[in-house]
């Protein structure tokens, strides 16, 4: 199984001139606690729930602060034809539970987002569940 097809399709994303609040909201709006923030069709970092507690509100940063102040500025990623076993070694070895999916080396488009989440609603593949227990022990 491909990462695409497991994959969260994401067409929303937020420009690197986004606030806080945007970035929160949109999080709210979408149920999710990863957004990308990208500047033209380049991905300049990304920003989780926990990016938000930690290095914002915990940093004292306000709400109309700039995203990209807390923001990742090294955006892991996958290609959406990579197997579903890679991208679990890919997540463990880098010590994440989600990865950007980009449609190939060759085009860098974001297509979508992948989760251990993803993965594990997806795939009853005995060697992949393995993997999924890997994964999740080293949470970040």
């Amino acid at each position: 199984m491909q990462a695409k097809e497991v994959m969260t399709t994401r067409p929303k994303y937020l420009n690197t001139d986004a606030s806080i609040r945007e970035v929160a909201e949109l999080m709210r709006d979408t149920d999710s606690g990863f957004e990308p923030l990208v500047r033209g069709d380049k991905v300049e970092g990304v920003l989780t729930d926990r990016d938000i507690t930690i290095r914002g509100i915990a940093e004292g940063k306000k709400p109309e602060d700039k995203a990209t102040d807390i923001a990742t500025q090294t955006a892991l990623y996958t290609f959406s034809d990579t197997d579903v076993l890679d991208v679990l070694k890919n997540m463990q070895e880098q010590e994440v539970q989600r990865l950007l999916v980009l449609k190939s080396p060759d085009q860098k488009d974001l297509v979508g987002i992948i989760t251990v989440g993803d993965i594990a609603d997806h795939c009853n593949d005995e060697a992949v569940r393995k993997e999924l227990v890997n994964c999740a022990k080293h949470y970040r």
